[in-house]
C-alpha cells in the first residue's frame, strides 16, 4: 500500500512539469499570433526605399507606426474586424515626401496676399499691381511678392519710377521671388527714408540711377531691413492662418514633412499654438533664424526633439553667408559676367564664427545660405574653423549634419569637401531649371561646370537633401523631382551650358526627397523608408514616378497623404 501511494505522488509529480509545459506551448503559440493593424493598404505599387525590400504591394500600419510591409496576401494577417483597408488599385506610393527647405508662413502669405508668380513681361507685372492698387486706399501700403525679371524681355529690374505711374499716391514694395530683392516706388522710398544720400548698409546694396545716383528703387538683401520697420506688420491672426495654409497646401501635394529653413521665436510661438489646438497635422522640422533672439535662446536652451508626438522638432540654426544670383547678390570668386561686381557676403566671420562654435557644443545643426561659389567655399571654411575649434565635441563634427543650403555655384575644387568634412548639400533641382536660363550670361560657361552639380556631389560621396525653396519656388514635389531626373525646363527644353550629366537618376531623386531628407534632420532611423518600426508615413501617387516618361512626370498628382497612420489629404 506504502510502495502503491509512493508511486501515484511520484506520478503525479511527474505530470506536473508536462502539464506546464503543455500550457507553456499554449500560452506561446497565443503570444506569436500577428497583431491586429488599425489601417491596411493593399495592391499598391509601392517603392519602399529600403534596400533590403525595395518593392512591397501593401503596408500594415498600426498605432501610428508601420506594422508590417509586403505582399498583399500576407497582409491579410493582420486585418481584423476593426481594421480599416484601402485597396490602391494599384497606385503608386512612396515614403512620405519630405520638403527639405521651404518658408512655411511665406507659402501661406503668398497664397493670401499680392502674388506675383508668373508675371511675363514688365507689363504684365504692372498691370497686376494696378489692379491691387485699385482694390486699395489712398495711402495705404501695396505689398506682394513672386516676381522675376529673367523671363521678361527685356529682362531688367523694375524701377521706383514704373511704380510711381501706376501708384502716385500708395507706398509699394514688392519682394522678387528669390526674397534677395525688392523694387520700392518713390513714396516707400521717402517713407523709408532712402535718398540718393543714403549709404549701403553692410551685406546689401540701394542700386542706383549710374547718371543721377539717385536710388533706383531696387534694394538687394540687406538694404531690405531699411524698409522694414515701415512696413504693415503681420497681425497674429494672419500669420496663424498662413501657417494653416501653408500647411493644407504642403499635404495637398504629397509632403509629409517640411524642413522649415528659418524663423521667429513669434513663429514658433504660433506653431506650438496650433499643434496643441490640433489644427496642423504635417511633422516640421525647424530651423530658427540667426543671428537673432531666436539662435540665442536655442543656444542657451538646446534642441527641442519630437514634440507633439514626434511632429515638431527644434535643432538648427539658419545663416546666410551671400544674396543670390537672380540679383546679382551671390558671392562669387570672380566677377559676374554681366555686371561690375562680385556679389558680397551678408554677415562677417566675427559674427557668425562664434554661433557655429556655441552650436557645436550645444548639438545645434547649422544650416547656411550659400550661392555663389565664394559663398560655399567661405561657408565651408568657417565650418571647418569652428570644427577645428572643438575637436572633442560630441557629436564629432563629420556626425554635426551641418547643411549649406542651397550650393548652386561651386567651384570643382571645393565639391569633395563636402563629404569629406560631413556636410550635406541641401538643393532645390527647381532652381536649376529656372536660373540655367540666365546663369550663363551672369557666369560665363566655365563657371557652369560647377553649377546645381547633384550628380558630382553625390559621386563624390555626398547625401544631398531635396527641397524647394518655397515660396521662391512653386513648391511641388513632382516639379522637384522631373528637375532632378530631366534637367530641363517644364517644356522640355535644355540649353548651351546645362550640363545634362548631373541630372541624377530617379532612384536617387527618390532618395532626395525621403531617406536623405529624413538623414539631414537625424531622423532616418524614424521615416525616409517604409520599414517596419518606422513613422507610417506615405504619399499616394497618380502614376509610377519611376517608370513613366519624363514629361508625364509633371501631370502626376498626390491622391492622398499619410501622417502617422492617419489619412491628412485625398483627392476627391
Amino acid at each position: 500500500m506504502r510502495l502503491l501511494t509512493l508511486f501515484c505522488v511520484l506520478l503525479c509529480l511527474w505530470q506536473i512539469p508536462v502539464a506546464a509545459g503543455q500550457s507553456a506551448q499554449k500560452s506561446k503559440k497565443v503570444n506569436t499570433q500577428k497583431p491586429l493593424a488599425d489601417l491596411v493598404f493593399v495592391n499598391g505599387n509601392i517603392y519602399t526605399v529600403n534596400e533590403k525590400q525595395p518593392k512591397a504591394e501593401a503596408v500594415a500600419i498600426k498605432n501610428g507606426t508601420i506594422l508590417f510591409v509586403g505582399s498583399t496576401r500576407q497582409a491579410q494577417n493582420f486585418i481584423g474586424k476593426e481594421t480599416k483597408t484601402i485597396d490602391l488599385h494599384g497606385q503608386t506610393v512612396v515614403p512620405g515626401l519630405t520638403d527639405a527647405h521651404c518658408h512655411l508662413m511665406g507659402i501661406g502669405l503668398r497664397e493670401l496676399q499680392l502674388n506675383l508668380e508668373g508675371t511675363q513681361s514688365l507689363d504684365d507685372f504692372l498691370n497686376r499691381v494696378k489692379e491691387r492698387v485699385a482694390q486699395s486706399k489712398k495711402g495705404e501700403w501695396v505689398t506682394g511678392r513672386g516676381w522675376i525679371e529673367t523671363f521678361w524681355q527685356p529682362p531688367v529690374f523694375p524701377t521706383r519710377q514704373d511704380l510711381d505711374r501706376i501708384a502716385p499716391d500708395n507706398p509699394v514694395f514688392l519682394n522678387r521671388a528669390d526674397g534677395h530683392g525688392a523694387v520700392a516706388n518713390s513714396l516707400a522710398l521717402k517713407i523709408a527714408g532712402i535718398s540718393k544720400d543714403t549709404p549701403n548698409p553692410t551685406g546689401g546694396e540701394i542700386m542706383r540711377d549710374k547718371t543721377t545716383g539717385e536710388p533706383s528703387g531696387m534694394l538687394l538683401d540687406n538694404a531690405n531691413d531699411l524698409m522694414e520697420p515701415h512696413l504693415p506688420k503681420i497681425t497674429a491672426v494672419l500669420a496663424a492662418k498662413a501657417l494653416q495654409v501653408g500647411v493644407e497646401r504642403s499635404l495637398s501635394l504629397g509632403w509629409s514633412t517640411l524642413h522649415i529653413a528659418g524663423n521667429s521665436l513669434e513663429e514658433i510661438a504660433l506653431i506650438k499654438q496650433l499643434y496643441a489646438m490640433g489644427k496642423i497635422k504635417i511633422r516640421l522640422y525647424n530651423a530658427v533664424s540667426g543671428p537673432g533672439p531666436a539662435a540665442d535662446k536655442l543656444l542657451k536652451d538646446g534642441p527641442e526633439i519630437d514634440l507633439f508626438d514626434g511632429r515638431y522638432t527644434i535643432r538648427g540654426i539658419k545663416l546666410y553667408m551671400d544674396g543670390a544670383l537672380g540679383s546679382k547678390g551671390a558671392a562669387l570668386l570672380e566677377k559676374y559676367s554681366d555686371y561690375d561686381t562680385a556679389g558680397f557676403l551678408i554677415n562677417k566671420e566675427e559674427d557668425l564664427l562664434p554661433i557655429m562654435i556655441a552650436a557645436l557644443k550645444k548639438g545645434v545643426q547649422i544650416e547656411t545660405h550659400a550661392i555663389g561659389d565664394r559663398g560655399n567655399r567661405t561657408t565651408l571654411d568657417w565650418y571647418q574653423k569652428a570644427f577645428d575649434a572643438v575637436p572633442n565635441s560630441t557629436p564629432k563634427p563629420a556626425a554635426a549634419r551641418w547643411r549649406v543650403e542651397h550650393a548652386q555655384i561651386i567651384n570643382p575644387a571645393d565639391i569633395p569637401r563636402f563629404a569629406k568634412m560631413g556636410v550635406i548639400p541641401s538643393m532645390q533641382p527647381s532652381h536649376a531649371i529656372g536660373d540655367l536660363f540666365f546663369a550663363p550670361s551672369r557666369l560665363g560657361m566655365k563657371r557652369l561646370e560647377g553649377a546645381y552639380a547633384w550628380k558630382s556631389l553625390i559621386n563624390a560621396g555626398s547625401t544631398i537633401a531635396g527641397g524647394t525653396d518655397a515660396p521662391v519656388e512653386r513648391g511641388e514635389p513632382m516639379i522637384e523631382f522631373y528637375a532632378a531626373v530631366a534637367r530641363k525646363d517644364q517644356k522640355g527644353f535644355s540649353g548651351e551650358g546645362w550640363h545634362p550629366e548631373q541630372a541624377v537618376s530617379r532612384e536617387q531623386a527618390l532618395k532626395m526627397f525621403t531617406l536623405w531628407a529624413a538623414y539631414a534632420a537625424f531622423e532616418e532611423q524614424k521615416k525616409g523608408s517604409l520599414e517596419p518600426g518606422k513613422y507610417a508615413d506615405l504619399t499616394v501617387l497618380s502614376a509610377d514616378i519611376m517608370k513613366i516618361p519624363e514629361a508625364e512626370i509633371l501631370k502626376t498628382r498626390c491622391t492622398m497623404t499619410v501622417v502617422g497612420g492617419e489619412v491628412v489629404y485625398q483627392s476627391k
